[in-house]
């Protein structure tokens, strides 16, 4: 009751704080098994694109975010656990560790992904280079939509070192679908989804 009360909590600051506004410009907000990737400048990021999809669509909608970030203090471990149902991943190589394992079982079990593919937080407008987990789950799981999106000013709600909100008009912008073309390696896979990330800016 505890984890749902605050779920209602933070959909509602994070409205009015941001106004979560959500452009489906590329794609109906539909109930089916995805994975949703995007720019990464906050750590208000998950929560933005959280607020942002239906209820009907946050329920199976797990997003993937930093063990030692959001495991670090009781509060961020609690609601990033019981709130959002995140992924946890490491951010450090573990030779006897799949980074890609819990996503993959959670791919397994039917749940949606919100997935950053930078792997931290950029400082540019543009995001960083993507790292590899992107193209690798598009290779495992080619039945998978992979939904672009672009995060818009939230960076300015939540600035890096910042503990305190300003309310910004915020946006979030879902592209068209994207698949693992046959025969298309890795470089140019995550060449042409940062750039399907980057085309959202301006739509």
């Amino acid at each position: 009751m505890r984890a749902k009360l605050m779920g209602y909590f933070l959909l509602g600051l994070i409205r009015v704080l941001t106004g979560a506004q959500a452009r489906w410009w590329g794609c109906p907000p539909k109930a089916e098994q995805r994975i949703y990737f995007a720019n990464h400048q906050s750590h208000a990021d998950l929560v933005m694109i959280w607020a942002a999809l239906p209820k009907e669509l946050r329920h199976n909608t797990r997003a993937v975010a930093a063990r030692d970030y959001w495991t670090k203090t009781p509060f961020k471990h609690w609601i990033t656990r019981a709130v959002f149902n995140v992924i946890y991943v490491s951010r450090e190589r573990n030779a006897q560790e799949d980074p890609l394992e819990p996503l993959i079982d959670a791919l397994h079990a039917g749940d949606s992904l919100i997935l950053f593919p930078e792997g931290t937080r950029g400082h540019m407008e543009e995001p960083q280079a993507f790292k590899a987990g992107l193209y690798n789950l598009a290779l495992q799981f080619p039945q998978v939509e992979l939904i672009p999106a672009w995060i818009a000013n939230v960076q300015r709600v939540m600035p890096k070192g910042e503990v305190v909100p300003v309310p910004v008009l915020c946006s979030v912008t879902f592209g068209a679908p994207m698949h693992l073309q046959p025969g298309e390696d890795r470089h140019d896979f995550l060449q042409r989804a940062r750039q399907s990330v980057m085309a959202l800016r301006d739509v």
